[in-house]
């Protein structure tokens, strides 16, 4: 369970400010949740339309908090509501309010600042540099598929 907002004021290059700021951040949980197998639910300040809702982006579940409520609040109703098994969440903020939500209902806590930390450096090391891995077998495989190819004469 992730404050949204929060969680942006600490991304570098990310502004609370630009229009497309919870789009970014979604983006960029969806990296860590592909990376991961993780699923998380962002939840941010005033629905655009002034009604609460909700879009599933993959594994991120992004929840807009209709005017009159807030992202912390919705969160703490969140974690009160799911009672006991509340302890089996993390919830990622650096807001006091949603802090104490998150310890009185006993699920882990994690701060913006250091999950912003594991969120880069997820981002930062896709592994594309690495030169994939192919087992005997896939080779095998393909040769059969395509043949084997004489490299000593150009096809064109």
């Amino acid at each position: 369970m992730i404050d949204g907002h929060n969680l942006i004021g600490k991304i570098p290059n990310l502004r609370l400010d630009e229009l497309d700021d919870e789009q970014a951040l979604i983006e960029l949980l969806q990296n860590f949740c592909q990376r991961t197998g993780k699923n998380v639910e962002v939840y941010f300040d005033h629905s655009a339309s002034g009604h609460a809702r909700a879009s599933v982006h993959g594994r991120v579940t992004a929840r807009f908090v209709r005017s009159g409520e807030t992202a912390d609040q919705a969160i703490a109703r969140h974690l009160k509501r799911l009672g006991s098994s509340a302890g089996n969440w993390t919830v990622i903020t650096s807001d006091r309010e949603v802090q104490n939500a998150a310890k009185s209902a006993r699920a882990r806590l994690v701060s913006s600042e250091d999950f912003t930390r594991e969120l880069l450096a997820e981002n930062a090391s896709p592994g594309s540099d690495e030169t994939p891995k192919i087992s005997s077998t896939e080779v095998d495989e393909w040769l059969e598929l395509f043949g084997d190819v004489d490299e000593s004469e150009p096809d064109f």
